[in-house]
């Protein structure tokens, strides 16, 4: 045999291989439990359900989850086979809740520092990660919209069990325009030479240069092939950002486009960090779906929003312990006191023209606002009822991450505790819509912590 047929050979034998593990791997995904093994059973007794839609709480009621499904919510007592793979929890009349859901969350960047970001290698941050995800579950949330940064390998090791975390909606790299939101070079890098290697935040999956339509239609492929459910785009200045004063728009309609119509061409769709009022309509009339941030809307944009179905993911910027902590009188702390005082008119605008409104934290860079997740949530009964906040953490964040239709990467109703739902619940020591602060100390008052019929924690065990 010649050297060039074994050349040959080696290289059909090495694509066959990988064919065959690409295939392996995806089946890992679609796998179903063994039909022979008998579902774990779990029966919550004498609880009060917030089923994530109704502004009340019930009766005493009984809640069965079989496998990762609610089966039945019942007001009578439901007869179980007490097996060993049964587990029964006494509510004693406590509150069962749908778990959290943030809708802007960044699983690779809350809670390590800007420079550790910028210099660590993909195995330290990735470690650093799988234990912030944890935290995070630990905190009552079982689902987030990642919105920046390579999740991908994380979001893989929870869903097959390697370390505990929630759900993760993944983005990939926000893709941002030189000078953007996402570019996070050094002065020194540019100009940048044709053909030069990526930036180190680019390496890393923080965010993706892309300038003119066709760089955009190419890095949001990108994001599609590598697993991303959603795609983000920065359309405005940012405040952690260091050359993009908030009014700048970044990109242009064409280049709006290019990314919408690859996203829909793959079923899902476009989000956009956004604050005003140019960057957000530029961003709607080119067909994106959902904006975050926009503090600084004005009335007109928030009519197009309305007409248009927009939905406004929102965060409680304010100025207070929950401010990343920006030195005083720098250019960073300017920007994000202007942000702060937009909050409130935003969500006056907001609920004025009845906007699709969704709820996130976007915590970056601080594993101490990072632990503050949940207290981020219950400062939103500034302009809204408790029973309103937890609708929009739960069943109303759920409708936003099914917006990625068949990117979707779980498939089931998750937000509400309905029979046939997927069985992410959280037992509460108390009734957060008489008391939504009970949430904002997960580590006293959530007594069970349950995702897709697992549970993780369960502090009901004397």
């Amino acid at each position: 045999m010649s050297t060039a047929q074994r050349i040959t050979g080696f290289s059909e034998f090495f694509l066959h291989f990988l064919l065959l593990s690409i295939l392996g791997v995806s089946s890992t995904f679609a796998a179903t439990p063994n039909s022979g093994q008998a579902a774990n059973v779990t029966l919550f007794e004498n609880v009060r359900v917030f089923d994530g839609v109704n502004a009340e709480v019930s009766e005493p009621s009984h809640v069965l989850v079989r496998g990762n499904l609610i089966e039945k919510v019942s007001a009578t007592p439901i007869a179980v086979d007490r097996s060993a793979n049964t587990t029964i929890i006494n509510g004693e009349g406590r509150v069962l809740m749908p778990g959290l859901i943030d809708g802007h969350w960044h699983a690779l960047m809350a809670a390590v520092s800007l420079n550790t970001m910028l210099t660590a290698d993909a195995g330290y941050l990735n470690l650093l990660a799988g234990a912030e995800a944890e935290r995070t579950l630990m905190r009552g949330f079982t689902s987030v919209r990642d919105l920046a940064g390579n999740s991908f390998g994380l979001k893989r090791a929870i869903d097959e069990g390697v370390v505990s975390g929630p759900r993760i909606w993944p983005s990939g790299a926000m893709i941002s325009q030189t000078s953007g939101h996402g570019d996070y070079r050094m002065l020194y890098e540019i100009p940048r030479a044709p053909g030069a290697e990526l930036s180190h935040g680019e390496v890393m999956g923080a965010g993706v240069i892309a300038d003119g339509a066709d760089e955009v239609l190419r890095r949001t492929r990108e994001q599609l092939m590598m697993g991303a459910s959603q795609i983000k785009l920065a359309a405005g200045g940012g405040v952690s950002s260091m050359y993009d004063p908030l009014d700048v728009s970044q990109y242009t309609s064409d280049e709006f486009e290019a990314a919408v119509e690859a996203a829909e061409n793959w079923g899902t769709y476009v989000t956009v960090h956004a604050y005003t009022p140019r960057a957000i309509q530029t961003a709607i009339e080119a067909g994106v779906k959902v904006v975050d941030h926009s503090q600084l809307i004005d009335e007109e944009t928030a009519r197009l929003m309305s007409k248009k179905g927009t939905w406004l993911s929102i965060q409680p910027f304010l100025d207070d312990e929950d401010a990343t902590p920006f030195p005083e009188g720098s250019y960073n702390r300017a920007k994000q006191l202007q942000v702060a005082k937009g909050t409130d008119h935003a969500i006056q605008l907001a609920k004025k023209h009845k906007l699709k409104l969704a709820w996130g934290t976007d915590v970056l860079f601080d594993a101490s606002l990072a632990a503050r997740q949940s207290a981020r949530l219950t400062k939103m009964v500034r302009w809204f009822t408790p029973a309103e906040v937890l609708k929009l953490a739960t069943s109303t964040n759920a409708e936003l991450l099914a917006l990625s239709g068949p990117r979707s990467p779980y498939q089931g109703k998750l937000g509400v505790v309905q029979e046939g739902a997927l069985a992410d619940l959280l037992l509460i020591s108390g009734n957060p819509i008489e008391d939504i602060d009970l949430l904002a100390n997960p580590q006293e008052n959530l007594l069970v912590i349950m995702k897709d019929g697992m549970v993780h924690k369960n502090s009901t065990i004397q």
